[in-house]
């Protein structure tokens, strides 16, 4: 889920630039080995339709004709320094465009600073974020199915359960695995990640590590969850596999996932890779409480949380990794007094889905508030709840002024195009 971050940058740096937009690639990891691209994922038309009072949308860069013959536009590739100030874009990036027409903005992953001190550009990433970037018809039918089928039985949970291989290699936790697993993951983390000396204690300490299942279902408990707790499951393939898994389900034995509650032909030819991640993302939005177990640079969990906020403060929960660690070390150590209390205080803690101030390092995405979130009676009137029929309203202004040609009238001659 990494692109909708990318995705929601690239249409941003499209309007500082009043650029037209090329339909962004998406990054297929090497993780997922996957190969859909925005076509396979996203509705295209409802993408393009939401954001055309923002930015100009095209799936491929225009030709131009030049002597009476059509010809293809080189992008002129450039590469973003990471987290760039707006004006880069307004400088460099703009300089280039306008020398050769069109730039090729790669890798685009965190290029484009998240703290922007123009309320407006920060409400059109929750345009493109909330309202543009709509899964395929088929993504939302199989996600719908799945949650009519859990909530036939009642109210349900779901938990991003991240345990895999790629995290665990990033966060460096691995002295909990056998010798055998734990040459897979350096040999992941060596050829993936950075070098960087990493401890596993001095990790753990900090709340770097994530939770293990037995850890999840430990906290649940202490927060008065019994065994009778529905709960749809959110994750890859798990490291470890059963081994831990076991303690896990032991606790809560009514664990489901996409495959055990939907087993239709089309699920079983659409829930691979990214796909798979997407269906997750929407049974995980509409379900009545959700918890991330790792939400450090995880993406899926991060836009969800975010996403959740800004659909009407849907309930989460979310540990606090670094408070519950020296808990967990005390009761591995013996120390078992006391423990579902301290787990109950640590959690007491934490907002469960409320509005809250963004704090650094908090994403924007994580947290969109106050900047996505209108007012009733503002002092600023740039906070004021749009009326109802804001589309209409632009629709009209439009067409008195003469159906618009986007193309020339409120557009640069000039296209960008994103890449990973």
């Amino acid at each position: 889920m990494k692109n909708l971050k990318m995705i929601c940058n690239a249409v941003l740096a499209a309007r500082i630039m009043n650029a037209t937009l090329v339909l962004p690639e998406l990054d297929a990891n090497s993780f997922w080995h996957e190969k859909s691209g925005f076509h396979g994922i996203y509705d295209v038309e409802n993408f393009i339709r939401t954001l055309r009072y923002d930015v100009r949308i095209v799936e491929s860069i225009p030709d131009i004709r030049k002597n009476g013959k059509a010809k293809k536009i080189k992008p002129f590739q450039l590469r973003p320094p990471r987290d760039a100030p707006i004006s880069w874009y307004t400088t460099v990036a703009l300089e280039k465009m306008r020398e050769h027409g069109a730039i090729y903005l790669t890798p685009f992953s965190h290029r484009l600073a998240e703290e922007i001190d123009n309320p407006e550009y920060q409400r059109l990433r929750c345009r493109v974020n909330y309202h543009a970037l709509r899964f395929k018809p088929h993504i939302l039918r199989i996600s719908q199915s799945i949650v009519n089928k859990l909530r036939n039985q009642g109210h349900f949970m779901s938990i991003h359960l991240r345990f895999e291989m790629d995290m665990l290699a990033f966060a460096g936790c691995f002295d909990i695995f056998t010798p055998e697993e734990q040459k897979i993951l350096k040999k992941y983390r060596e050829e993936n990640f950075a070098k960087k000396r990493l401890v596993y204690s001095e990790r753990r300490a900090i709340g770097k590590c994530p939770l293990t299942p037995e850890e999840v279902g430990l906290v649940l408990r202490s927060m008065g969850f019994n065994n009778s707790t529905r709960i749809y499951l959110a994750a890859g393939e798990l490291f470890g596999g059963e081994r831990f898994m076991k303690p896990f389900r032991s606790l809560f034995p009514r664990l489901e996932n996409h495959s055990s509650v939907e087993s239709s032909e089309e699920l079983v030819e659409n829930v691979r890779g990214v796909t798979g991640a997407a269906v997750d993302y929407m049974v995980c939005l509409l379900s009545d409480i959700f918890m991330p177990t790792y939400d450090g640079p995880s993406n899926f969990a991060n836009n969800l949380l975010g996403h959740r906020l800004y659909y009407g403060f849907r309930t989460t929960i979310r540990p606090d990794r670094k408070a519950l660690a020296p808990i967990f070390i005390d009761r591995e150590n013996g120390k078992t007094a006391g423990f579902e209390e301290a787990i109950k205080r640590v959690m007491l803690g934490t907002h469960f889905g409320g509005p809250h101030e963004r704090v650094s390092p908090e994403s924007f995405y994580t947290n969109s508030w106050p900047e996505c979130f209108c007012q009733m009676s503002p002092r600023n009137p740039a906070d004021k709840c749009p009326p109802d029929n804001v589309l209409e309203i632009l629709n009209s202004q439009l067409e008195g002024e003469g159906n618009i040609d986007l193309d020339t009238s409120t557009q640069t001659n000039s296209t960008t195009s994103v890449g990973r």
